[in-house]
């Protein structure tokens, strides 16, 4: 999550505050503790395992990294939602994920880890020889603090943890999580994606004497836990990190292998076009091109060809989620379904891909692209039996159509469009009228249809000005704003927008984020990740079932039928996808053999090579 705009951003009210006790909880049942969790599937590396397959043992340690970033920062505190966070405090896990399996965590803070078959708990082990950069071991203590301060003070870790009642010391090295419900498959792992941080340090004071507050931001480096900390920043231009020599868990097999570089450092630019000329003169070494155009006619320069520069597509197994113009139903003139679609009709993504993104793109025809849990053809009978019953409060078009976006091949299809984004406007109560000698779209009232897209990219201006285009030929009046990103944040912490490219990334198991993207109650929480403002209980309920899916069968029938419940709803007007990983990188670095199937693993599992950089210099 490092330095997603968004980084980690409640449903209902908030759960009930996590105790702090002493327990011994009566053996209902053999606790077998393992080393790692799976949500259905068998796990992939044994107890004894010695390392993960995709990375180098063996791999140098030493040189640097360098990202370009677009933005600025004023905090290193990425535990609260204020301010623009760079996120990154260094603070590990109880468990942490491998990049070739989908759903299976391993023990990282924590050695093992239990849970009952009812899923109404589950019982962490810490490992003795885990400590914060101090010194000082991470204990119990720090586990229940951590989890009960996240989710008091921030929207994500509040709905993520909705249901984690009690948090209690069950033994000297030993925490339990209290679930308030049971068979919730995804409780006990996303309990071991807990951030473990040093209570000594978050309430004691700092070196001025003030009080430090988990809930504000602060150019502090907070005190870490893991490989790296910052050494580093100058405000707003760059951070660097380095690595930690001593690192309590460098011997680890989830972390042998990983964490090769001496130093990682992250450089600012308020421009992408400035970023990318950066890029080009090798003031830093790796990009993820997000511009289709950059893509196609960028990459020519002499690094490049010369082979100094490397361009490479990297294709990743991995769900893509939605990305889209959101809609803010927190405002009445989006209240209306039919004024949404018309916003699809009026859409031109074909244009828009033949012209701007030199045909690179797929139209996104869903939540969940690119995988199986994509929703195609009509409901199969285990989606029907999740949907049958919310039959009154879904869209008729759910149970008898396949969704298919509103396309356009040529000129006429264009114009056919069009004039159904007017019928289902002037359905909608938005008609055609005169205003100082133009043509306006207008409610019964006699107010204009105007809306604002806001952007924080210059980037998506190009794509959203012959947007702009077709809507004015409807008589709608649209404003193109582009603010920075420190605003943009504020703006979409707040709902304070009217249209935003909302982007709503999957995993392959989806499940308790879900609530945050569109539960009902998560609609009014700032900060939260329902940026739509979507109050739907039919939605609210499928989100249940796929939560509470006891296989992957059943998981994949509720994200199909919750696929269907959004995108038949309106809700956003998909942009696209592709199935891969645009990236560019001076040559400098070794890297294994395989991909993992899940990531590039840049930098994690990637080193410095010498010879390489030798070239790259000469």
């Amino acid at each position: 999550m490092t330095f997603s705009r968004r980084s980690l951003l409640k449903l209902a009210a908030l759960a009930p505050a996590a105790k702090i006790a002493h327990v011994s909880f009566a053996a209902a049942e053999e606790m077998t503790f393992k080393h790692a969790l799976t949500l259905f599937d068998d796990v992939k590396y044994p107890p004894d395992f010695k390392h993960f397959i995709y990375v180098n043992p063996a791999a140098p340690k030493g040189g640097k990294v360098r990202f370009g970033v677009v933005g600025s920062f004023d905090s290193l505190n990425p535990y609260t939602f204020k301010g623009e966070s760079i996120g990154v405090a260094g603070n590990e896990t109880l468990l942490t994920s491998s990049l070739d399996e989908p759903s299976t965590e391993y023990g990282l803070i924590a050695k093992d880890v239990w849970h009952p078959e009812d899923r109404s708990r589950v019982v962490f082990r810490l490992r003795p020889e885990a400590k914060f950069h101090d010194g000082k071991t991470i204990t119990p203590e720090d586990v229940i603090w951590s989890m009960t301060t996240l989710r008091d003070n921030h929207p994500f870790y509040n709905s993520y943890y909705k249901n984690i009642t009690t948090a209690e010391q069950s033994g000297e090295a030993e925490v339990t999580f209290v679930f308030s419900q049971t068979g919730n498959r995804e409780l006990p792992l996303i309990s071991g994606q807990l951030p473990v941080l040093p209570k000594h340090w978050w309430t004691a004071r700092n070196a001025s004497g003030k009080q430090r507050d988990i809930k504000e931001t602060t150019l502090e480096v907070p005190l870490g836990s893991g490989a790296y900390t910052v050494a580093n920043i100058k405000p707003g231009q760059s951070v660097l990190l380095k690595r930690i020599a001593d690192y309590w868990g460098k011997d680890l097999p989830v972390n042998l292998g990983q964490n090769n570089f001496d130093e990682i450092e992250y450089i600012f630019f308020r421009d992408a076009n400035v970023a990318f000329e950066a890029f080009k003169s090798d003031q830093y070494d790796w990009r993820t091109e997000t511009s289709a155009k950059m893509w196609a006619t960028g990459y020519d320069f002499p690094a490049i060809k010369d082979k100094r520069c490397i361009i490479e597509e990297i294709p990743l197994k991995q769900v893509e989620g939605m990305q889209s113009w959101a809609f803010n139903l927190r405002r009445e003139k989006f209240a209306d379904p039919r004024v949404r679609q018309a916003f699809n009709y009026a859409f031109d993504f074909e244009w828009a891909n033949t012209n701007l993104f030199y045909g690179q793109y797929q139209r996104s025809r869903s939540y969940f692209n690119n995988s199986t849990m994509e929703a195609k053809g009509l409901p199969s009978p285990g989606e029907l039996a999740i949907l049958e019953p919310l039959k009154a409060q879904l869209p008729p078009e759910v149970f008898t159509a396949e969704y298919a976006n509103p396309a356009n091949a040529n000129a006429t299809e264009r114009r056919k469009n069009l004039r159904e984004a007017a019928r289902l406007l002037k359905e909608a109560g938005w008609t055609i009228g005169r205003s100082g000698g133009n043509s306006v779209l207008a409610n019964a009232k006699g107010e204009q249809f105007t809306v604002e897209f806001l952007l924080d990219s210059p980037l998506f201006e190009r794509i959203a000005l012959p947007y702009q285009q077709q809507l004015e030929l409807l008589g709608i009046g649209v404003r193109i704003r582009t603010i920075d990103s420190a605003q943009y944040e504020r703006h979409t912490q707040t709902f304070d927008y009217d249209i935003i490219v909302g982007s709503f990334g999957q995993s392959l198991s989806p499940g308790n984020e879900q609530r945050d993207f569109w539960g009902s109650a998560a609609a009014d929480k700032q900060g939260s990740r329902n940026l739509v403002g979507i109050k739907n209980p039919a939605i609210d309920a499928i989100v249940e079932k796929l939560i509470f899916a006891t296989d992957r069968e059943q998981l994949t029938f509720a994200s199909r039928a919750l696929d269907r419940a959004l995108i038949w709803n309106h809700y956003v007007v998909p942009m696209w996808f592709i199935p891969y990983e645009r990236t560019a990188r001076w040559d400098r670095f070794g890297r294994p053999g395989k991909i993992p199937d899940y990531s590039t693993g840049f930098p994690g599992i990637w080193w410095w090579d010498d010879e390489r950089a030798k070239k790259v210099k000469a």
